[in-house]
């Protein structure tokens, strides 16, 4: 698992930047019902989509992160509106929200459990009527069907917490009804065979520990594929929309 707190300084730089977070808040906000006021976002990171959501008139955004410096960098874009929490235990009182997001969060929780509270506490700080938005499906959207992907198809599988049908279970569990999707695409997320390598050196794949044989072995056979530096195909992301009931 990545060190949220190292990877601050360069998360933005190495996830797409502005154009990967412009794609995602447009998709975000096209789920959003109207008159939507007030929004929290969990896990906001850097805050650098965060920050695009607070640009739509008349909404009025907090965020929320467990990572310390992850939440500095995000209160450096949104002054005072920034909270250092754990998404499985918000500091707000219910129904407090119209809308709440929580955009490439629930693929990282060690367990199963860790997701359904974290949806949980979505949906209890939302109000009857309003909606959760989250990603879903984000390993699966880095599989474009490259020869990265086939040379790495063979390490060892990581449960996907973030599964559509599993979190829609979840989703339902909390009171929350299907209400739409939307697709977004990555911005400059395309894997290269040599930025692939380097993501293998920092543990990005969390069931291949760097410095191993493992990592070795997949290290070797993609210092092999053509075109090194050649980015492939960016992944589309799966946004799914909810609305509380009650």
């Amino acid at each position: 698992m990545l060190d949220y707190d190292k990877e601050a300084e360069r998360y933005d730089a190495s996830r797409g930047g502005e154009p990967r977070a412009a794609a995602a808040a447009q998709a975000v906000l096209g789920l959003l019902p109207d008159g939507t006021r007030r929004l929290l976002d969990v896990a906001c990171g850097t805050g650098i989509v965060t920050r695009r959501l607070a640009g739509r008139d008349g909404l009025r955004v907090t965020g929320v992160d467990l990572a310390p410096a992850m939440a500095r960098q995000a209160a450096t874009r949104l002054p005072g509106a920034v909270v250092l929490a754990d998404g499985r235990r918000l500091p707000f009182p219910g129904n407090g929200f119209d809308a709440v997001t929580s955009v490439w969060l629930l693929h990282l929780a060690q367990s199963a459990q860790d997701v359904r509270t974290i949806v949980g506490e979505c949906a209890r700080v939302l109000r009857p009527g309003g909606v959760y938005v989250t990603t879903v499906d984000k390993g699966a959207a880095h599989n474009v069907g490259s020869d990265i992907d086939a040379v790495m198809a063979s390490r060892p599988p990581r449960p996907a917490r973030d599964a559509a049908e599993l979190v829609e279970s979840y989703a339902l569990g909390h009171g929350l009804v299907p209400a739409g999707g939307a697709g977004f695409t990555g911005h400059g997320q395309g894997r290269s065979p040599r930025r692939t390598m380097a993501d293998l050196r920092r543990g990005w794949f969390v069931t291949v520990p760097p410095g191993g044989a493992l990592a070795d072995g997949f290290a070797a056979r993609l210092a092999k594929l053509p075109d090194q530096d050649r980015p492939r195909p960016d992944p589309v992301f799966t946004l799914r929309a909810f609305r509380k009931t009650e």
